[in-house]
């Protein structure tokens, strides 16, 4: 076996394996007030570093993922190079800096240690760009040594380019890629690979239904499955077509197995981590309970030939394509989540910007950056039906979003906007008319091409023009209507 099939590099000095185990049903072990023995689930994690699998994914949300991996490291890991991945999933809404050290904090006293090796975060809504802020925070407690480096998780392809343009340094993402999920292997690959981001793939075994398990199985109701991960999954099988066609992908699964005399599993993974843009899968793990260490191992161990990816291919093209970019199914419908909805993971969406009401029946929403307050206008207006959006800027704060990439402050805007709008009661959905300027028209294409894909389905009226706008670093203002349905 070849070294480098093993392993992949984040960063120099963060070597994960490209087999990741993913602790993330300790939480449904946990479900209906049951308990997990701590100490023995940290023990069962040294079958895994022991067959060289020794890079862990877990997160705040995970249960007590965090503290059985804290207990494996400081008592039974030895001087094993183990890698810990956790994640940092605030409510909606912006956290404070404060806030944000103390969840790190949090993550450190949980695993034992002085330095989180990898930091990934997860952002709900980017209409509201106090995620941002967390980011700006987190990457000022890398700087102080707490984070030796910082992912993200269920980014979209034009929000981790934000992030990039505006200085964050992340070095991966995690996000749902298999077989049935093909999102990431088009826009989000090819930003990846230029910008050398590493994905971090999750689902590839779409909650253990690309395995012989299901193979010529009749299709089951959602209240017949077991895990949070199968109800998650299924959703996947409908939105992509449907049983049947389910069936011929897992029958062409089958055979590339039988070639190899591997498992459908193995298969399974193989295939997404062949991919150039990823640097791991991440495969769950019950610790204790369902280990499938010696098959994870095998996953590393061959390559998949011309003649296998025709097959495969061939089955993938009778799947519909699951709409939108990665991690869509945590934004908008169809929510592909365990309930359908956000029920389990939200209890609330708070409005992006403070609203109150103005004179002759107006509501005002205010973002708060310094030109409002300057020249005495509101970052939009309401006055019954009609949404009336300024014209708006990438700034946050005392900050420029995306400097010096035109379409990353497009997008920027466009969420300031959406924002805008969600704190009055609208939508993207309801704009109909947009008003682009540009500083330099060599830009244009950027630009358009941006507000093409934020209103490609949308189509509101729109004129671009050329302006020498205020303020130096910013390339682009966009103004909006919106008429909201009765």
């Amino acid at each position: 076996m070849k070294e480098q099939l093993t392993h992949t590099e984040l960063a120099p000095d963060l070597r994960i394996s490209r087999v990741v185990t993913g602790l993330w049903q300790i939480a449904d072990m946990e479900r209906d007030e049951r308990s997990v023995d701590l100490d023995e689930a940290a023990r069962s994690m040294t079958a895994y570093t022991d067959a060289g699998l020794a890079t862990f994914d877990m997160a705040d949300h995970y249960g007590s993922a965090e503290d059985i991996a804290g207990i494996f490291a400081t008592k039974y890991a030895g001087d094993t190079d183990v890698r810990m991945l956790t994640k940092w999933v605030p409510k909606p809404g912006g956290s404070s800096r404060e806030t944000v050290r103390q969840a790190v904090q949090r993550s450190l006293d949980r695993l034992q240690t002085d330095c989180l090796d990898l930091l990934q975060y997860h952002a709900w809504n980017y209409a509201d760009p106090s995620y941002l802020d967390d980011l700006f925070h987190l990457q000022a407690l890398k700087e102080e040594g707490l984070i030796r480096h910082l992912g993200l998780t269920n980014f979209d392809t034009d929000h981790l380019a934000i992030v990039l343009a505006s200085g964050i340094e992340v070095v991966s993402n995690q996000v749902c890629f298999s077989l049935l999920d093909q999102r990431a292997s088009a826009d989000m690959a090819k930003l990846c690979e230029d910008r050398r981001v590493k994905l971090l793939a999750f689902g590839t075994l779409a909650g253990g239904f690309l395995t012989e398990r299901w193979l010529g199985k009749p299709e089951p109701a959602m209240d017949e499955l077991a895990t949070w991960s199968q109800m998650k999954y299924k959703r996947y099988i409908d939105t992509a077509g449907g049983w049947a066609p389910f069936q011929e992908l897992l029958t062409a699964v089958k055979a590339t197995a039988d070639r190899h005399s591997v498992s459908m599993a193995n298969i399974a993974s193989r295939y997404i981590l062949e991919h150039p843009a990823v640097g791991a899968v991440i495969i769950g793990a019950r610790l204790g309970q369902s280990e499938h260490i010696d098959n994870n191992k095998q996953l590393l161990q061959f390559a998949l030939d011309d003649k296998d990816k025709e097959t495969i291919g061939a089955a993938l093209k009778e799947l519909e394509t699951v709409p939108g970019d990665c991690g869509d199914e945590y934004r908008k419908p169809p929510f592909l989540t365990a309930s359908g909805d956000l029920s389990h993971h939200l209890e609330s969406l708070p409005a992006p910007f403070p609203a109150k009401a103005g004179s002759d029946g107006r509501t005002l929403a205010l973002s708060g950056t310094i030109w409002e307050d300057l020249a005495g206008f509101s970052r939009a207006v309401r006055k019954g039906n009609r949404i009336l959006v300024s014209g708006t800027t990438a700034t946050h704060g005392d900050r420029v979003i995306g400097v010096r990439d035109a379409a990353a402050q497009t997008h920027f805007v466009i969420d300031k906007i959406h924002g805008a709008l969600q704190s009055l009661g609208g939508s993207l959905e309801e704009v109909v008319r947009t008003r682009v300027f540009v500083r330099n028209m060599d830009d244009w294409e950027a630009v358009a091409r941006a507000h093409g894909r934020r209103f490609g389905s949308i189509r509101p009226a729109n004129t671009l023009v050329q302006a020498d706008l205020v303020g130096t670093d910013y390339l682009v203002e966009v103004e909006a209507e919106a008429i909201l349905s009765d």
